[in-house]
Parts: C-alpha cells; sequence; structure tokens
C-alpha cells in the first residue's frame, strides 16, 4: 500500500486535504477494484482510528480509499466554528468530484456517525456513487443538539468547541430519514448495540427506511468508535464483503 497527499477546493471555496491509499499489490495492468471515499465524524479528521484502519484495510482488499478533512478539521483550510451540516454535504461532493478526475471508480462511500449522515444527505447529489456505507450514523440530523451547552458551544467528551448558531438552524433543513428512503442503491449500516453516543435505534431506524438492497450489521459490541481490535477487524470484513458485492 502506497499513500499520497490530495488537496481540493471544498464546497465554501477553502482547501481541503486528504489523503489516499492505494493498493501496490496490482498485476501489471491491473486497476484497483473501485475507490472509496470516506468522511469522519463531527469533531474528528481523517486521521482518526476508525478512519485510517478502515482506509488501510480496504488498500490492503485492493480499493483506493481516501480519508479527507472537512473544511476547518484536521489539515483542511477554514474555520470550524462557520461548520454546517450543509456545508459537509457539500465539502463530500467535492471530494467525489475529486476521486472521478483522478481516474477513480467506480465510488463507495463510508461515513461515520455526522460524518454518516452527511454521507445519506450527499448521496442523492453523487450519482457516481454505487454503494453506501454508514456507520454509528444518526437517523436524525437534530440528535447532535444534546451536545450543545450553548447555542455557541458544543461539548464533545470532555472539550469544548466554539461554533456559530447557524449549525444549530442549518439540522432542520435536513431529513436524513427521508433521504435514506431515496438512496437507490445498496446500502450497508453498521451499528453497534452498545453505542452509546448514537444509540442502536438510530441503524434501526435508517435499516428500516432503505427501499433498495440493504443490510445490518449489528454487532454487540464496538462501541461508537469501534475501537477494540477484534471489533474494527469484522467491521472492516464485512465492508469489504459489502464492497466487493456491490460495487
Amino acid at each position: 500500500m502506497s499513500t499520497e497527499t490530495i488537496e481540493f477546493v471544498g464546497g465554501a471555496g477553502h482547501q481541503l486535504t486528504g489523503v489516499l491509499h492505494r493498493p501496490t499489490d496490482l498485476e501489471p495492468g491491473q486497476r484497483a477494484k473501485g475507490s472509496v471515499l470516506m468522511a469522519h465524524c463531527f469533531t474528528c479528521s481523517k486521521n482518526l482510528h476508525t478512519m485510517t484502519r478502515l482506509a488501510k484495510g480496504l488498500a490492503e482488499a485492493g480499493y483506493a480509499a481516501m480519508r479527507f478533512d472537512f473544511t476547518g478539521r484536521g489539515d483542511s483550510d477554514g474555520d470550524f466554528r462557520d461548520k454546517t451540516l450543509s456545508g459537509n454535504v457539500s465539502d463530500l461532493v467535492r471530494a467525489a468530484t475529486q476521486l472521478i478526475q483522478m481516474g477513480f471508480g467506480p465510488c463507495g462511500l463510508i461515513g461515520h456517525s455526522l460524518g454518516g449522515a452527511a454521507a445519506v444527505l450527499a448521496s442523492h447529489r453523487l450519482k457516481t456513487v454505487r454503494s453506501l456505507v454508514t456507520i454509528g450514523a444518526p437517523s436524525d440530523a437534530s440528535h447532535v443538539r444534546h451536545l450543545f451547552t450553548s447555542e455557541t458551544e458544543v461539548n464533545i467528551g470532555g472539550r469544548v468547541f466554539e461554533i456559530e448558531p447557524t449549525f444549530l438552524t442549518d439540522l432542520v433543513n435536513h431529513d436524513v430519514l427521508s433521504r435514506a428512503t431515496q438512496l437507490a442503491r445498496p446500502y450497508l449500516v453498521v451499528h453497534a448495540k452498545d453505542d452509546t453516543v448514537v444509540g442502536f435505534d438510530n441503524g434501526e431506524r435508517l435499516h428500516a427506511a432503505a427501499t433498495h438492497t440493504k443490510r445490518l450489521y449489528a454487532p454487540d459490541t464496538g462501541g461508537h468508535l469501534f475501537t477494540p481490535r477484534p471489533a474494527a477487524e469484522a467491521v472492516l470484513s464485512e465492508i469489504v464483503a459489502w464492497f466487493d458485492e456491490t460495487l
């Protein structure tokens, strides 16, 4: 596996940074099985272990996998305080376009937590995405409201982040479940039953809403981040198998 840094312009015009993992054990003239775009959670970055483990595993399985930072996070430009879910959706569209321009396809999309909600919402604008996976995603974008200690502060794991009130007002514009019914492409819902950040009932609702080919992978343990290595490896195996079937 080899990696390279990718830079492209996000939905708000800021320079975004990603890391592309390329499979290297291909025969001469052989292409990657497809490409996979990965969207991280609300206050995370592309370097969260959930993203890095999946990207490396997908590359080892023959896929080109790109993890990137949304506007205002990690190595990407912009101010996190200006973040909105609409902005994340626009960033995803630009990132998927970047993959296509680089000659990668077909494309799979993975979104974790609020990044999963963004992935569902973005899918109707991404005709090149053939298969979708969400991990610990909320079925209602307003789920994150309980994390706000005020209109301008959000508390994640004891860390306080400042954010503009427009983030909350933007949430009401997005109906994740409605979009899930309109996906018209294969959809794998990954949600641990012991997820205490985004309850398992969210995964059940997303799975129930989807009307196309779908699957619910619901391990008993793993939590929201699938930190334990056995849980992470099991998720990776499930996702690789899913993309092998649907891309």
